[in-house]
């Protein structure tokens, strides 16, 4: 006999389905592509029939099946795809996905149906609608017409941003030191300092970040070898629909997955690559040698405001290393142009702006400290 809490849960689950049932079926006649529409319904078929599960559950119980239409959030949700269309509210959907994919974890009635499993590939199908159906035509004409610069840039920019991390960081830092009216030596043992916790923060951080990335994404390929040893039908029409989202038909999409999936080789690799936007070969890179590069560029950006005291004091060392810096933060913004394809001299003054501005903040805090302790 179904307890009062478990009739409460039955009624709650079978709100959600019909909550996605009702939100699906608008995003289907919202969408003007027909193959998309048909991914939308067939997600909607499967939430149906996790609604008849609920239905069936409560009848067992012998409570009545409530008589309930969407909640507000589905009401507004499908209002905006049928004004400014499916795409306008694909990320918000994609975060409901992911806070239910868990959703019935534990729950022994959903988990004997592979409800979960079902959630979970849900999740990564909005993902991958919202990754590829918003924006994919202009990017691809900018590409062809060459205005674009190819961003494997993404080193470059985690180059630029580290150089640029370390050296206002640590110039700000001198600065505000110097403003007080300390000793040059003290300024340099402070800058050296400020470079040496700055690079490990900064490694420490990439370290982690990568990491954990890589665990994430090893879990989640744990979860994908496990689903399609014992699901593996489920997996082919996951698979099927991302296709179906690309623009292939579904005979062809249901085709192009069963050839992927029937060689055990690459079937793991497959769903890897077009369920969870993974490289199983990379697996988020070594997190040893992006903590290092960090740390490294960190420092050289850091050393530029600092090296001019190792050898000068006073007013000379603060001047020179202010000009140093100034050189350094244009340098900076000149690379950045290599990325955002505008002007040199636009973006080198525009950094040495901030970063001087950002500099004469500190110092006027450092001065004003530095007169107030000393009476």
């Amino acid at each position: 006999m179904a307890s009062k809490s478990d009739v409460a849960r039955y009624r709650e689950n079978l709100q959600a389905e019909r909550d996605a049932i009702a939100l699906y079926e608008r995003l289907a006649e919202a969408e003007p592509n027909a193959d998309l529409a048909a991914v939308y319904r067939q997600l909607a078929d499967t939430e149906r029939q996790h609604a008849a599960t609920w239905e069936a559950q409560l009848r067992e119980a012998g409570e009545p099946i409530p008589d309930s239409g969407p909640s507000w959030r589905t009401r507004v949700l499908g209002w905006l795809a049928g004004r400014f269309g499916p795409g306008f509210v694909l990320p918000t959907i994609v975060g409901i996905e992911k806070q239910a994919s868990s959703g019935y974890d534990g729950q022994p009635e959903a988990e004997a149906r592979g409800m979960p499993a079902d959630e979970r590939s849900h999740a990564r199908i909005f993902g991958h609608l919202a990754r590829t159906t918003r924006g994919l035509e202009g990017r691809a004409v900018a590409r062809f017409e060459g205005r674009h610069r190819a961003t494997g840039g993404n080193a470059l920019r985690a180059g630029v941003l580290g150089a640029n991390d370390g050296l206002v960081s640590v110039f700000s830092l001198m600065m505000g030191v110097a403003g007080a009216e300390v000793s040059s030596r003290l300024i340099l043992s402070i800058g050296f300092a400020g470079l040496l916790a700055g690079a490990l923060s900064m490694a420490l951080g990439e370290w982690l970040s990568v990491q954990s990335s890589r665990e994430l994404y090893e879990h989640q390929l744990g979860i994908e070898k496990q689903e399609l040893a014992e699901i593996p039908e489920e997996e082919k029409a996951e698979l099927t629909l991302i296709y179906q989202a690309k623009g292939v038909s579904r005979e062809e999409a249901r085709t192009l997955a069963e050839r992927l999936l029937s060689d055990e080789t690459t079937a793991l690799d497959t769903l890897a690559r077009e369920e969870l936007g993974i490289d199983p070969q990379e697996l988020g890179g070594s997190a040893w040698e992006a903590a290092i590069t960090s740390f490294f560029l960190f420092a050289i950006g850091a050393i530029i405001p600092v090296l001019p005291y190792v050898f000068l004091t006073g007013t000379a060392g603060v001047i020179t290393s202010a000009v140093g810096s100034a050189l350094g933060l244009f340098a900076i913004g000149a690379a950045i142009t290599l990325m955002t394809g505008r002007g040199v001299l636009v973006s080198g003054l525009r950094q040495v702006l901030f970063g001087l501005a950002a500099a004469a903040i500190t110092f006027g805090v450092g001065r004003l400290i530095g007169v107030n302790v000393g009476g």
